[in-house]
């Protein structure tokens, strides 16, 4: 008999019939255009997520990064959010550099029963090496991925939580999310009624975590997974045929997310130089070198993965007839449209230093 579903206080359900209907259960399927790697999906009670969460970590004994996904500005932030809202802010997402799995267990001991609770955080751990991530979200069910369905099942069944092929989640019903601080101390699980104002503010002591943990915000524009098969692939890659780029240490992941980001600032505006500027071209020929080196199926989907950032790079450059010379290496054999052009929006130093080099006289 699976175990009836608890909520977080943070996530309050409109009808008292529909939440009771809740119970614990998980399912799974092949990602998009993925072979071999899978989206599993469970809703786990709340007095069990802590242990999950640490359980999970045993799959990543050596480092992980974490994933803290909340609202870091007060000024949109507020209390109180029905799902019914139409125009609902999404939270801004924030990445750590790998770490030793256990520094970070540590870092987040003491926070962990505010993020569990707090109906505007989410948070996870992952290493994507080890094609694995674990992620509770603010709508407080939890989402995995993982090139390794048989290990998860198996995990699953250790918990005590079934398979369920018609799974039901908080957001299938109504509800409002609420912050932590705008809840009666009498309502919060016994752990967190003595803390301060200040304590139970996850803009606050979202940014702590943020700062002991060395974090930094990515765009979730872009979305991908690549099993450990492909990340061994690549890897390979990287320390053999393009071992004089020096990039070893460098997760091909980042690299996507990087160019990603990339894009999205110069979408704004680029603020750099001219140099900075190449920097993030550069991004762009290793990922294209990975690609020619890569077997096709592998290159097929790095190219997906990043064609609609192409896209939208190429539709912000402008003065397309003329062109930034290329760096020597990496040699490509596809034609680099990136450097055909700069961008729309050009910062006051990135503008200075083409006037330097005689771009607008051309």
């Amino acid at each position: 008999m699976p175990n009836p579903y608890l909520y977080p206080v943070g996530l309050k359900p409109w009808s008292r019939t529909q939440a009771a209907a809740m119970i614990e259960g998980y399912d799974f399927a092949l990602l998009d255009d993925c072979d071999n790697a899978y989206r599993f999906t469970a809703v786990v009670s709340t007095e069990r997520i802590a242990d999950l969460f640490h359980q999970f970590a045993r799959f990543l004994p050596d480092e992980a990064f974490f994933i803290l996904e909340y609202y870091p500005d007060p000024e949109t932030f507020s209390s109180k959010r029905s799902s019914r809202q139409d125009d609902q802010l999404s939270p801004s997402v924030f990445y750590s550099p790998y770490l030793p799995t256990a520094t970070i267990l540590g870092i987040i001991a003491p926070y962990l029963s505010r993020l569990i609770h707090d109906g505007f955080v989410g948070f996870g751990l992952a290493n994507n090496r080890k094609g694995l991530e674990m992620f509770f979200s603010e709508e407080k069910f939890l989402t995995f991925f993982t090139d390794n369905h048989l290990r998860l099942c198996n995990f699953f069944r250790k918990e005590q939580i079934p398979f369920s092929d018609d799974l039901i989640l908080p957001t299938d019903f109504g509800h409002d999310h609420l912050s932590l601080v705008g809840l009666p101390r009498r309502l919060l699980p016994p752990e967190l009624r003595e803390a301060g104002t200040a304590a139970l503010d996850s803009t606050l002591y979202g940014d702590e975590i943020i700062s002991q943990l060395d974090m930094y915000e990515v765009e979730e524009g872009l979305s991908f997974f690549l099993t450990r098969k492909e990340q061994e692939q690549i890897d390979g890659l990287i320390s053999g045929k393009l071992h004089a780029l020096e990039i070893e240490d460098v997760e091909f992941g980042s690299l996507l997310l990087d160019w990603s980001d990339f894009v999205t600032e110069c979408e704004h505006t680029f603020d750099g130089d001219l140099w900075e500027y190449r920097q993030g071209l550069r991004i762009r020929d290793i990922i294209q070198m990975v690609i020619e080196l890569a077997p096709p199926p592998l290159a097929e989907k790095i190219t997906a993965i990043v064609r609609e950032p192409d896209a939208a790079f190429l539709q912000n450059l402008i003065d397309r007839p003329k062109r930034l010379d290329p760096p020597d290496e990496p040699k490509l054999s596809q034609e680099r449209f990136w450097y055909q052009g700069v961008v729309r929006n050009q910062g006051s130093e990135l503008r200075r230093d083409l006037i330097r080099h005689g771009w607008f006289q051309r």
